[in-house]
């Protein structure tokens, strides 16, 4: 096989490969909720929370207790609703313990989500306190081959016994919905100890579902919402000067195109710039096709001459043409399969996903794809199969024949095609990258290394195991909260006095910490004081704030803040101090308004502070303890730099298909290049002879053989840039904190660019360059 046949089929293969691959992607990120029977005719409720003033305090994905049974009883377009609620207990079977995340559901759940029972009824199997339904993968662990239905599993964490009441089949991964164990919601304060209220509309810690009657207008419903909110809650809301605005969100969007929290959200933007990129690909690949295909017309000339001395019409010619380039498709299209099939493990690894390789057997998919390989073949072989044909056999056969400018003009243009898209790329990927950097090193406001978290679940015994900690060499210090940095924050109803004077209605994000953690995290404070155990009303009646609620307050400076009054859950005190800000959550969002408030019935979280030194041996020290101490839940840990960073699992994931994406494109970039450059090394042939028969050194030979492509790689810069800087600049926009786009990526993109396609053409210019001029003279 020829170079350039070799050429077009391992680019239009790594073309295809790439677009099954980012088909399979998007088609999986499409099909979250799909196979829900109900999936048209089930929604979200959304709530978005005002101020008296029009500014939006926050925006949710959940929805208060009461909602629901309220939409039913007065709104004819319902048919059912359900309500779930995350969390996490540890369990105890046969002497055994398990730390077991759980959803509370309503007793309707399995008749309103298509999640099938192997075991139980639909609508009964949670109608009871204390009822638990199973994943099958979570039967097979807790009980192995015995019938799980009716046994008993032990809630630690709340000391009750609930029953096994179900099984259900295990959620697939294309469900934004997962879990593998469902408890009655009924069961809700026996586990924590206190009532959820019907009464609590502003209590936003349930995901409810609304699945309407077949035939109803979902916009229907959704302009009654206003009027709804008003008759219930519009006293209330005035009263607290906070206005709650409810939305409804199709099922089918929930996972891609929501803006709100969930339990697994993807994003649909990058489904769409991953398509582009595709499209990019495939249109690298088809310019290669066409410009070598062109390229070559001088070698093929003759035969067409030939042949239309012996009859053949432009037609037959294209025809031939046209089927030739569709076979070399074709056989792309079967060598795109088997790299597809190979790589989808390490495609799977990088994206973060487990797309099976049976997908790639769906008959319709391969059809499609099968379609679309005939379809490129046609598309690329019309503009060759057009020029092949239109030779004139008088002029070819007299050896009259040469590419005309128009030819030479569009080949030229194609290449800056190609190495614009791939200069875009590769700034895309720098300033990815840069940005990914800038948030995993830029300064958070708190020290984070060292820090191990361990999560108490509010254990009897927890106090016991944190004095414990002292005695161990390797620890630093501990301390209290409620949450820390990336790992979550409360949200609380709080009224404080502003610059006017007045009692400013609020939501406030928070924690309640303990004297020592200010300390343990070197938070800053730039006015008034920390919490401290020499005022005994800290406990009771102070709080601390951050800069940014400084400025919500109206006031210009920290310290007039100081000495202010509050009232948030029932506390009513003063401000003691402000803290200078700190990253709380990813940098992906402002820092909003906070509070600290000591409060020593809501620590879960213990902080401990260790050395670097003889790490492993302080680990092995903090379990033993624990095993000791707290024997009946399982010892589990993290790093807090680590459960930081891990905010940015999804810009890690997309950076690095990105790169790899754009490499790809390179590279087929780099393959059209190298057959254009050996096309014109041979074309030049006895011109580089005489050249070197004149005197002209190899480095000469080299350079005249380099420039014309480095020409059209400025070119492909120059045009690359301005997009690059655009698309990328927008992308920033979706941070809160982000990098800037200075000359360097640019230099580097260019420089790169540059560097590639020279080490690309260097082999043929050199090989030409050191050829023996004889040779080359004697060619005919």
């Amino acid at each position: 096989m020829h170079r350039p046949q070799q050429i077009n089929i391992s680019g239009l293969a790594i073309g295809l490969t790439c677009c099954m691959l980012i088909f399979l992607y998007a088609k999986d990120e499409f099909s979250y909720d799909r196979f829900q029977l109900n999936k048209d005719r089930l929604y979200r409720i959304t709530a978005k929370m005002i101020d008296d003033k029009g500014n939006e305090m926050f925006h949710t994905g959940k929805a208060g207790l009461v909602q629901g049974p309220a939409f039913k009883q007065e709104i004819p377009e319902i048919q059912e609703y359900s309500r779930i609620s995350n969390g996490e207990f540890v369990i105890r079977i046969d002497g055994k313990v398990f730390d077991q995340p759980f959803l509370f559901a309503d007793e309707n759940f399995f008749s309103v989500f298509s999640f099938p029972l192997i075991a139980g009824t639909p609508g009964q199997s949670l109608s009871q306190m204390h009822s638990v339904v199973i994943s099958e993968d979570a039967a097979k662990k807790y009980f192995g081959t015995a019938n799980p239905l009716g046994q008993q599993v032990r809630l630690t964490g709340a000391l009750l016994n609930a029953k096994v009441t179900g099984v259900m089949k295990d959620i697939p991964e294309n469900s934004q919905i997962q879990a593998d164990m469902f408890v009655s919601m009924s069961s809700f304060k026996p586990v924590y100890g206190y009532a959820i209220q019907d009464s609590e509309w502003t209590n936003h810690n349930y995901y409810t579902y609304i699945l309407l009657r077949p035939h109803a207008d979902a916009k229907a419903f959704e302009k009654k919402l206003p009027a709804f909110m008003e008759f219930h809650h519009g006293a209330e809301a005035r009263k607290l000067q906070m206005f709650e605005s409810l939305s409804l969100e199709p099922l089918r969007d929930v996972y891609l195109k929501s803006t709100r929290d969930g339990f697994v959200t993807g994003n649909i933007n990058n489904v769409y710039i991953f398509s582009i990129i595709a499209v990019f690909i495939l249109l690298i690949a088809c310019i290669n096709f066409i410009n070598l295909t062109t390229a070559r017309s001088t070698v093929r000339a003759k035969e067409v001459g030939v042949r239309k001395v012996a009859g053949a019409g432009r037609v037959q010619l294209a025809t031939q043409f046209i089927g030739e380039s569709v076979i070399i498709c074709l056989m792309a299209f079967v060598l795109s399969f088997l790299l597809a099939s190979l790589l989808l493990p390490l495609f799977n690894q990088l994206a973060g996903k487990e797309i099976s390789r049976g997908i790639l057997t769906r008959g319709m998919d391969i059809l499609g794809l099968f379609l679309l390989s005939i379809v490129i073949g046609v598309m690329a072989g019309i503009y060759p199969s057009l020029v092949l044909s239109s030779f004139r056999p008088v002029s070819v056969l007299k050896g009259r024949f040469a590419t005309g400018t128009k030819g030479l003009l569009l080949r030229k243009g194609l290449v800056v095609f190609q190495f614009t898209i791939s200069i875009v790329l590769i700034v895309g990927t720098i300033v990815e990258h840069s940005q990914l950097n800038y948030m995993r090193n830029q300064e958070l406001g708190f020290s984070k290394d060292q820090e191990v978290i361990i999560f108490t679940n509010f254990d009897k015994n927890k106090d016991v195991f944190k004095q414990s900690l002292g005695s161990i060499p390797g620890v630093i210090s501990t301390a209290y909260s409620s949450d820390v940095p990336g790992r979550g924050h409360n949200s609380a109803y709080s009224e404080v006095e502003n610059k006017a004077g007045e009692m400013q209605k609020t939501n406030l994000d928070g924690y309640f910490v303990d004297f020592n953690f200010i300390r343990q995290y070197q938070l800053k404070v730039v006015a008034g004081r920390a919490f401290s155990k020499d005022f005994p009303t800290d406990s009771t009646q102070a709080m601390m704030i951050n800069e940014s609620a400084v400025k919500m307050l109206g006031y210009h400076s920290p310290q007039e803040a100081i000495g202010r009054k509050f009232d948030q859950w029932g506390r009513q005190g003063k401000i003691i101090g402000v803290l200078k800000n700190f990253h709380y959550t990813s940098l992906r969002e402002n820092i909003q308004p906070f509070t600290l408030r000591v409060e020593p019935g809501s620590f879960g979280t213990i902080s401990i502070k260790v050395a670097a030194a003889n790490l492993p041996v302080t680990l092995k020290a903090i379990e033993s303890n624990w095993n000791h101490i707290i024997p009946n839940r399982p010892f589990d840990y993290s790093f807090l730099d680590e459960d930081f960073n891990q905010q940015y699992s999804a810009e890690y994931k997309f950076g690095n298909l990105f790169l790899n994406f754009a490499l790809l494109a390179i590279f087929i970039s780099c393959l059209g290049v190298l057959g254009l450059a050996s096309y014109s090394t041979f074309q030049r042939t006895k011109e580089i002879g005489v050249r070197k028969v004149l005197g002209a050194s190899v480095s000469n030979i080299v350079n005249l053989l380099s420039v014309d492509f480095i020409k059209l790689v400025l070119l492909s810069f120059v045009i690359a840039s301005p997009i690059g800087w655009y698309v990328m600049h927008n992308w920033l926009h979706g941070f809160a904190y982000s990098t800037t786009i200075t000359w360097r990526v640019f230099a580097l993109a260019g420089g790169a660019s540059l560097l590639v396609v020279l080490l690309t053409i260097s082999y043929q210019a050199i090989k030409a360059a050191v050829a023996n001029p004889a040779k080359s003279l004697r060619t005919e």
